[in-house]
């Protein structure tokens, strides 16, 4: 991914029924750092309290060994955070956890709900008092609501009330609860570890840990795990499925499968389809690491044109490394990739990348790849041209930020100084995944939105998103 605007959002962990739940969880949440690098948090139960434990930054920082030790119980859930709703601070750190009329309740959240700064005022009105300003405490504070004896009415009950993408996993003293909202936008899947019960965003997160996959949760199903085992719940009006296909695009790990398929081997359809697509004479082809890998691996399978290691990744360059002065402006393109001089001298030179974004950063790393001697630049984009923000859960930037949205493709191949640009058909991107084509959302790309906006509290919240308040 051009690394200018795309933020990866949240990982979700949870188990239930295992006495190293705290330690399974952690791991768990290694394998889902990619999701969100700004936070991580774990809740654990002992089946009679439950204690928690967050902090800001990557799971290996937040937890150490004698914080695990204090977590002691045998079902847990687990976050990891990028903020697409709420500031970067602790207080907005996830799981959720309260204590209320029917004993205690953690709750954490990948997606994005459109309707709830609607629930926030109405419940506001009504007495609420919110500790944060992310979206997934709305739904803590319906199903606090005393409306309900049964907690699973109360739980049905709130999610029929949101709006938007939401996977969720919850945890009780004596229960974990996981959700996929009714157009599956975000991934969740269920596996097994011996006698106990894992829920996760990706499978990645399942192998780290040894346990089965099971399979993935449907939308609009919610499973309730207890001692008497897994009861599914369809509690959701039926309707068309709209996955993010964005996920296979760049999000998930490529060793995970979503959505019924290989995320690795979806991509490398992508770059066998942009081959066909955007044909060009070249003498190598290079990814822009990690991320267009396997798009590269396809279109060098499907071109013929051999791939090689043209850019070089500093793994260890992270969010909390300090920039030089000004002098260097170009620094923290310099340190997190360097171009492989010996490879890329005198060669034309194809370079797959999986998304452009504002483009800032992507001209960045083209003109290192140009000043390392290559003689022509051939860009290749395994998507199609992101023009629209995303209100399910992606930080995608406002729309006049989006290059696509307001220059042509000429224009943008001259602002990246290459040679040639092109970027995959959304027939094509849809043509390398296995499912129905209506099935995905699509509308950063075309706009077309699977819930429109249209109404009152729609136009709210566009005006919210536009503004920045959706991002606070």
């Amino acid at each position: 991914m051009s690394d200018d605007g795309i933020k990866e959002h949240c990982g979700l962990f949870g188990v239930f029924n295992h006495p190293e739940a705290a330690r399974l969880t952690h791991l768990g949440l290694y394998a889902l750092q990619h999701r969100g690098e700004e936070s991580a948090g774990m809740v654990v139960s002992d089946s009679q309290t439950l204690r928690g434990f967050k902090g800001m930054g990557l799971v290996e920082h937040v937890f150490t060994g004698a914080t695990l030790a204090e977590l002691r119980g045998t079902s847990a859930i687990g976050h990891t955070r990028y903020s697409t709703t709420g500031s970067s601070q602790l207080k907005n750190a996830q799981p959720l956890q309260v204590d209320y009329s029917r004993g205690s309740l953690a709750i954490a959240h990948n997606g994005n709900l459109i309707n709830a700064w609607l629930l926030r005022d109405e419940l506001e009105a009504h007495g609420s008092i919110f500790q944060t300003t992310v979206d997934s405490e709305v739904i803590l504070h319906l199903m606090a609501r005393p409306t309900f004896r049964r907690f699973e009415d109360a739980l049905v009950d709130s999610l029929l009330r949101i709006a938007g993408a939401f996977s969720l996993v919850i945890l009780r003293e004596d229960e974990l609860i996981g959700v996929r909202d009714p157009s599956g936008f975000r991934p969740l899947c269920l596996g097994r570890l011996g006698d106990a019960t894992v829920l996760a965003s990706e499978t990645c997160a399942l192998d780290l840990i040894g346990a089965t996959l099971e399979r993935e949760l449907a939308p609009g199903e919610v499973v309730v795990i207890n001692r008497r085992g897994v009861k599914s719940l369809t509690p959701f009006p039926p309707k068309t499925p709209s996955s993010c296909i964005f996920e296979h695009v760049y999000f998930a790990r490529p060793d995970s499968q979503i959505f019924g398929e290989s995320v690795h081997l979806v991509r490398q359809r992508l770059g066998r389809q942009l081959a066909k697509e955007h044909p060009v004479a070249a003498d190598i082809v290079i990814a822009i690491p990690d991320s267009g890998n396997s798009a590269a691996l396809g279109y060098s399978h499907e071109s013929g044109i051999p791939l090689e290691i043209g850019m070089a990744r500093n793994h260890y360059a992270g969010r909390t490394f300090i920039q030089p002065l000004q002098e260097s402006r170009d620094f923290r393109v310099r340190v997190k990739f360097n171009p492989v001089r010996e490879v890329l001298k005198g060669r034309r030179v194809v370079v797959v990348d999986d998304s452009i974004v504002r483009g800032t950063t992507c001209r960045a790393r083209l003109q290192s790849i140009r000043e390392a001697g290559a003689t022509e630049i051939h860009m290749r984009v395994s998507c199609p041209p992101i023009k629209h923000p995303c209100f399910y859960g992606i930080d995608f930037p406002t729309k006049g930020e989006l290059i696509a949205c307001t220059h042509s493709i000429e224009e943008i191949r001259k602002f990246l100084g290459v040679d040639s640009l092109g970027y995959l058909s959304l027939e094509g991107m849809l043509g390398a995944v296995s499912g129905p084509k209506d099935q995905y959302c699509t509308a950063c790309y075309s706009g077309r939105y699977p819930l429109p906006f249209g109404g009152e509290a729609d136009k709210y919240i566009l005006e919210r998103k536009t503004t920045g308040e959706l991002k606070t």
